[in-house]
């Protein structure tokens, strides 16, 4: 079954290589998840019904429709069944790592001649969504591989670095990113490492702190100031080899959430970084980070939204099932209106998401979409998950039900890739030049 998956997958990376993106300027990605079965009206079924440029946020193309699908019946099949056990042993199962990348599910956009599908950035988040809805660690490693990772390389790597490392990062290992540190992460740039030039190379020193799959990375994108006197505008993007000397990998740290997922501190102790091993321009990957956690705060909402549903969808059967005072719980009208509301607030985040990725692939303003989908989301995962907790009773408590996991997975929605009251700065001022305007 998983091979005939694959292939159906292959077929469909081909056809999507193939095809030219303007379809997808035409179509837009919905998914009608209220409660039970995903519902989903196909474009092919709709056409003439309205102006092709107007087409329904609930509506999929087909092409759309095919990996939303393939994506879920690999992560029900393949990753579900290991979900408890990696999330109690605190690792990730081989067997689904090489399944991301059998399936090419770590490099969504990168160029079919490196190995990739060739597809969108909404079908990356359309990925990262599947994938939360049975596990958001594994959904996290893809997020990551796909909206930072190979996104950095494939927007700002030399040729030669693309023929590198993309075609390693689409088929073989992760790569990390390395930007914060222990005094610098809101602050972002108020980073201490350092990048001393040594003839034709440079000199790495220093520390960065909460690195997301440290230890399975094959490479590290690091964030260091190589002129401390310009400030942020010294900060330079290099791209270091793991398996460079004066490189270590710090303990995993011992997290409430996403625990199968390694967070770890990466020291530099004189590491040696060839000058050809920039990426991009000297000095401007301040603007490279503030570009990629724009576009991440999208797959951080799209992994939150994912995480609800699933959540939600973990909960409802049990409610519909368990009797108390000779009748289902679910026929209660107080829990009926609660599963209403959170199931309304799962849909407003999810379109909140899918806006903010459709106006970024169009090319058009997105930064404050971004933020609001990702403030929303990460509060509605939360609040959906405590109350199914609640909805669940004793039962919700215990590890017998996925529904503990999600609440414990669900809080670092507010926290990564800028938190909350990150994102509430950032949209307040971007109101305020839009009214002053």
């Amino acid at each position: 079954m998983f091979v005939a998956m694959a292939s159906g997958l292959n077929v469909l990376q081909r056809q999507i290589a193939l095809q030219s993106r303007t379809w997808l300027k035409s179509r837009f990605l919905h998914s009608a998840m209220g409660l039970g079965p995903l519902y989903q009206h196909p474009a092919s079924q709709l056409e003439g019904a309205f102006p092709t440029q107007h087409l329904p946020l609930t509506v999929l193309s087909d092409e759309e429709r095919i990996m939303k699908e393939t994506v879920a019946k690999f992560a029900n099949e393949q990753i579900g069944p290991f979900v408890s056990k990696m999330d109690n042993e605190g690792n990730f199962e081989p067997s689904v790592i090489q399944g991301l990348f059998d399936n090419g599910l770590m490099g969504i956009e990168v160029e079919p001649e490196y190995g990739g599908c060739g597809s969108t950035f909404f079908v990356a988040n359309l990925v990262v969504e599947e994938l939360a809805r049975v596990d958001p660690s594994i959904s996290i490693l893809a997020d990551i591989q796909n909206t930072l990772i190979t996104a950095l390389f494939r927007h700002y790597g030399t040729k030669e670095q693309k023929e590198k490392y993309l075609p390693k990062l689409t088929t073989e290992y992760t790569g990390s990113f390395c930007l914060s540190e222990v005094e610098s992460g809101s602050d972002a740039f108020a980073m201490k490492m350092t990048a001393t030039k040594d003839g034709n190379n440079y000199i790495l020193n220093g520390s960065k702190m909460w690195i997301s799959h440290a230890p399975q990375a094959g490479v590290f994108l690091v964030m260091a100031n190589a002129n401390p006197q310009a400030g942020y505008k010294g900060i330079t993007c290099f791209i270091v080899d793991a398996n460079s000397p004066g490189l270590s990998v710090g303990k995993k740290e011992d997290k409430l959430g996403l625990r199968a997922s390694h967070t770890c501190a990466v020291h530099f102790d004189g590491v040696v970084v060839p000058e050809d091993h920039i990426l991009g321009e000297f000095g401007q990957a301040y603007k490279y980070a503030i570009e990629m956690l724009n576009e991440g705060r999208i797959g951080i909402g799209a992994q939150m939204v994912g995480l609800a549903q699933g959540c939600l969808d973990a909960t409802v059967p049990y409610l519909l099932q368990r009797k108390q005072f000779g009748q289902r719980i679910f026929n209660f009208q107080a829990v009926q209106h609660a599963v209403s509301y959170l199931a309304t607030e799962i849909e407003c985040a999810r379109l909140l998401v899918y806006n903010a990725a459709r106006l970024k692939e169009a090319d058009m303003p997105f930064i404050k979409q971004a933020a609001m989908a990702k403030l929303y989301s990460s509060e509605v995962a939360t609040r959906v998950t405590s109350k199914c907790v609640e909805l669940m009773g004793g039962v919700g408590f215990t590890k017998d039900y996925p529904i503990e996991k999600y609440y414990r997975d669900c809080k670092i929605g507010t926290i990564y890739e800028g938190t909350s009251h990150i994102q509430l700065n950032t949209i307040s001022k971007l109101i305020a030049n839009e009214y002053a305007d």
